[in-house]
């Protein structure tokens, strides 16, 4: 600047010179305002219109719904005995990607776990585009705790609950075992499974980076536990006929076995055992076979146990009653079609009781022809042969009972005394407890208190008339007599030994040893089946081989269920119309296997 006549004058600016400093001073303005809009804009973008999209996309990285576990309902026996119950465990999982990132840490793991380290590496780098795997599962939570205290990132715990069979393979066909997500598999557990498996609940939480649970957030879903389940069993009976059962077994060298008790009055089963088993707390050691409930799955034919409901349909005819007519069954051989039916002895003539306390073939094939087809085929299909007891049991068989309408006179004979068709031992259990029960015939149950009404299936005369023909099986002379007596107890039963089959035919030394029982004779409460398959000791026919262990059962369950005794100082008590004799010795009788039934098919 420079005065020029006492004026100051202001240079101009020279050409090429930038902006003034206001220009600049307004431009800066300009762009900080511009800057601010944008983030005011973005701000309110990410805080108002975009809020929830955001809010979702952290939460994905940090909230997590957790499955809640809930406890699986307890099994009780009648008595209140728990039979099966939950304990709660722990399993260990991990975030691949993550525990990867800490490789280092891996021996650790290793190391508190008991497994090698290359190995659990090798099974973590298999999954590392996951999430989620699990380590190892129902480990005891203090043992999961422990691993936990290492802090080892990506490493994290859950409870999960696991079953626990106090009784182990007493009970394990009945009850069966659920899997490693405490699902039923077989058995009851798989029956019942929705009633005792509950629902798992879920919840919200949120996880810090090493995946800790620092907040739960909300109750997604609430959880429901199961719910417990009364069994009809009673676990003493269950003990003694699982006992009984592995006894006779032995004794008698056989393959498998069943036992089944039911209450004459309800249909409950309070007892049902078989063997070979299985221990439901580890169940990988066991096979298929070990883990089948035979007593439900497998069939058998019935031998002469079957004559019961032959003389059913006999005495429901009306041409029949427990002494007349008289039956010719001499020379102890009879021609049917071609084929001979065959007795053990020349039993000469007997009354229809006769044919169930000598259980003579030629007797019972004789009353068989003189029946109407139609009749005796409905008779037997109300006993339940041939159909689904309706047990409910997972597997349960059907048995075989041809169409009345097929049979050829040979056929129909050796029906009558149990070949050409086959049962269940559950099934032969619910047909003799229809004749122990006035001839009401009730669906078997396994849970206590079932409704299962009953269906009349012969009249009560009828039913009484068959408990006391069946007493005499007991008497001395017959096929029972010495093996199944119960001191102090009448009983009423039926032996049967039948020839195993295949699809090639029968096996000419392989046998079916049976027993079916009642007691007390006078008001039976109580009905037993015994199945012996295979007996290799030197004794086949069912008196001898299944009729103790019934005597062993019974005497051991008439005292807990204090049923009073009837027949004190007695071991029979069949008067004379039943060609019985009453005994007032209180040793056992002499067992005398003379008086077997024939086994030839």
């Amino acid at each position: 600047m420079r005065a020029r006549q006492g004026k100051l004058v202001v240079p101009s600016r020279r050409r090429g010179q930038g902006p003034s400093p206001r220009k600049r001073m307004t431009v800066m303005v300009a762009v900080l305002c511009v800057a601010a809009s944008g983030l005011l804009v973005r701000a309110f973008d990410l805080q108002v219109v975009r809020k929830q999209f955001y809010q979702d996309q952290g939460d994905a990285r940090f909230l997590r719904e957790m499955p809640i576990a809930v406890s699986r309902g307890t099994i009780f026996d009648r008595n209140g005995e728990p039979l099966a119950v939950s304990t709660p465990v722990a399993s260990l999982w991990a975030n691949p990607p993550e525990l990867l990132e800490n490789a280092d840490r891996i021996p650790d793991l290793a190391k508190a776990l008991h497994v090698d380290a290359d190995d659990l590496k090798s099974k973590i780098e298999a999954r590392a585009d996951k999430e989620f795997m699990y380590i190892t599962r129902q480990m005891r939570p203090e043992d999961a705790q422990a691993v936990m205290d290492l802090k080892i990132p990506g490493v994290n715990s859950q409870r999960e609950y696991r079953r626990y069979y106090p009784s182990g393979a007493v009970n394990s066909h009945i009850l069966g075992f659920t899997n490693i997500d405490d699902h039923g598999q077989e058995g009851l557990e798989l029956s019942y499974d929705p009633w005792l498996a509950g629902k798992p609940g879920a919840k919200r939480v949120i996880r810090d980076r090493m995946g800790h649970v620092v907040e739960d957030v909300e109750l997604v879903r609430e959880p429901q536990p199961g719910r417990d389940l009364t069994l009809s069993i009673d676990r003493r009976i269950q003990y003694l006929a699982y006992s009984a059962l592995k006894d006779t077994l032995e004794k008698n060298k056989a393959d498998s076995g069943s036992i089944v008790v039911m209450d004459v009055h309800t249909g409950e089963v309070l007892g049902m055992a078989n063997l070979p088993s299985f221990n439901p707390n580890a169940v990988r050691g066991s096979s298929p076979g070990d883990r089948r409930n035979r007593a439900v799955t497998d069939v058998v034919e019935p031998g002469s146990t079957m004559k019961a409901f032959t003389m059913a349909a006999a005495l429901d005819s009306g041409k029949y009653t427990p002494t007349a007519p008289l039956i010719e069954t001499s020379p102890g051989t009879w021609m049917m079609g071609g084929h001979p039916v065959r007795d053990t002895h020349n039993w000469g003539t007997l009354t229809p009781t006769g044919v169930i306390t000598k259980s003579s073939n030629v007797g019972a094939a004789k009353i068989a022809m003189t029946l109407d087809t139609d009749k005796m085929y409905d008779m037997f299909k109300s006993f339940g042969i041939g159909n689904s007891t309706g047990s409910g049991f997972p597997g349960e068989a059907s048995g075989y009972l041809p169409v009345g309408r097929t049979w050829k006179p040979i056929e129909k004979s050796r029906i009558a005394y149990g070949y050409n068709l086959n049962v269940t031992p559950l099934q032969l259990a619910t047909g003799y407890a229809a004749i122990a029960n006035g001839g009401q015939y009730r669906a078997p149950s396994f849970i206590k208190g079932a409704d299962n009404p009953p269906n009349q299936v012969v009249s009560p005369e009828i039913a009484h008339e068959l408990v006391r023909m069946l007493e005499t099986v007991l008497a001395p002379g017959a096929t029972g007599y010495g093996f199944a007596s119960v001191a102090n107890y009448s009983v009423a039963g039926k032996t049967g030994t039948s020839h195993k089959n295949s699809a090639g035919g029968y096996f000419a030394n392989n046998y079916i040893s049976l027993f079916v029982g009642m007691i007390p004779a006078s008001n039976p409460r109580l009905v037993t089946v015994v199945v012996i398959n295979d007996p290799k000791g030197g004794h086949y026919y069912g008196g001898s081989v299944a009729g103790p262990a019934f005597a062993n059962v019974m005497t051991g369950a008439v005292r807990l269920l204090d049923i009073p005794p009837d027949n004190v100082g007695r071991w029979y008590a069949g008067g004379p119309s039943q060609g019985g004799m009453i005994g007032t010795t209180n040793a056992p009788p002499a067992a005398d296997e003379s008086a077997a039934e024939e086994v030839v098919p």
